[in-house]
């Protein structure tokens, strides 16, 4: 075996495989991006500014530490994809908010930006598919993907529960039967596993925003008014107990014998 091999057989293991677990923690990561966003933001009166470089600080200190691991490991991996989730929501509200870009042109721009991120990628690896990210290259791509949909997730959702008037828990049920067509042409039509791939992860943003928002804001808002501590505390609980067990059991890890 040669180093070359060994050595990207070891950065697969830096990616999780796409598991029922993977969607789980997914959701609730980009439901604690919103609530967390609008803790940090309104309840501790950081702002948006504030808030968007102390996250962003946080962010860049965590993906120092998931590009330098030279394995996959469940806990620098989720905690990088919950910075980014909160990132990815707060350069949207900055632009809507600060800027006074509106949803529909922040929804579109996302959109474009990130199918530019995918041709750059594609152009540049010839693959888009998460089982190859096994150099630093490939590992970039995929974090700035990823970044831009939640982005254009949070866009999405708001522009559909609050300037589309359709409520949160509405917007939820829509995104959630999305996904749900999304599956369905995958596992019964045997759409490309890529390609649906990606399109669940944009459409987990919005779900999970819209049900962040629904749990947390207030009865009068249509919400069930939890409040943003009690949201954010409780998903971020049941995110440490899953990757606490995908840490102990290694269920959602590459089998070291797979093969770039």
């Amino acid at each position: 075996m040669t180093t070359t091999t060994t050595a990207r057989r070891r950065m697969l293991n830096k990616v999780p495989e796409v598991t029922i677990y993977f969607w789980i923690i997914k959701v609730l990561c980009t439901t604690v991006g919103e609530t967390a966003a609008d803790f940090l933001n309104q309840n501790l009166g950081f702002g948006l500014t504030g808030t968007s470089l102390v996250m962003s600080v946080l962010l860049i200190i965590a993906l120092i530490v998931q590009f330098r691991s030279r394995r996959y490991s469940p806990g620098v991996y989720w905690v990088a994809v919950v910075l980014i989730s909160i990132v990815g929501t707060l350069i949207t509200d900055n632009l809507t908010d600060n800027v006074g870009v509106s949803l529909e042109v922040t929804t579109a721009v996302f959109a474009v930006v990130l199918a530019l991120t995918f041709a750059a990628w594609y152009a540049a690896e010839r693959t888009l598919s998460i089982h190859t990210i096994h150099t630093p290259r490939r590992e970039a791509f995929y974090w700035l993907a990823i970044l831009f949909t939640f982005a254009l997730g949070t866009a999405a959702g708001d522009l559909a529960a609050e300037r589309l008037g359709l409520g949160y828990l509405p917007s939820a049920l829509i995104f959630g039967a999305l996904i749900a067509v999304v599956a369905a042409a995958h596992f019964v039509l045997r759409a490309g596993a890529v390609l649906t791939f990606w399109i669940a992860y944009v459409l987990t943003r919005p779900l999970g925003a819209s049900l962040g928002d629904y749990l947390s804001q207030s009865p009068d808002d249509g919400g069930l008014g939890l409040g943003t501590v009690a949201t954010s505390g409780l998903f971020l609980v049941t995110i440490l107990a899953f990757v606490v067990y995908l840490a102990v059991t290694r269920r959602d890890a590459t089998p070291a014998e797979t093969s770039a």
